[in-house]
């Protein structure tokens, strides 16, 4: 059941993106072109998605816990730190250069289009070398410093 109601929640996502048009790079670079064509249609989209999202939140955060899980799953980490400025630039580069967010990209994979597939390939490259990097560092830290 949980895994049929994580599917129909993708698929009403994929949906969305496709139908408000924010599969569509040009929709995105249009957005954060300030000075030219620029399309507001974005910030819609994203105030639209932030009121349901807002909303949504404050009802069933107040359940004592979720209807297919033991217990909520919310993020505890409050701090900003140099990792999440790092992700966060990166992150707004590639959306910036390609036109493509991860959730925009997604839906538009199957869609025939080389553009979707090469960014596709470069998210997955970034997100495997930072589990390289990552792994190597914790290794680091766990073996003792050899004189």
């Amino acid at each position: 059941m949980q895994i049929a109601l994580a599917a129909l929640a993708g698929l009403t996502f994929g949906l969305g993106i496709l139908v408000s048009g924010m599969g569509n790079p040009a929709k995105v670079l249009n957005f954060l072109d300030v000075a030219g064509s620029w399309d507001p249609s974005l910030a819609f989209v994203m105030g639209g998605a932030l009121a349901v999202t807002a909303i949504g939140y404050r009802l069933v955060l107040g359940w004592p816990k979720p209807l297919l899980a033991p217990r909520f799953n919310v993020p505890t980490m409050r701090s900003i730190d140099a990792p999440l400025l790092a992700g966060s630039a990166i992150f707004g580069v590639g959306w910036g250069l390609s036109g493509f967010c991860p959730g925009g990209l997604i839906p538009v994979l199957g869609l025939g289009r080389t553009e979707p597939l090469i960014v596709f390939a470069g998210l997955v490259a970034g997100l495997t070398a930072t589990r390289i990097i990552r792994a190597h560092r914790e290794t680091r830290k766990a073996s003792p410093v050899r004189a």
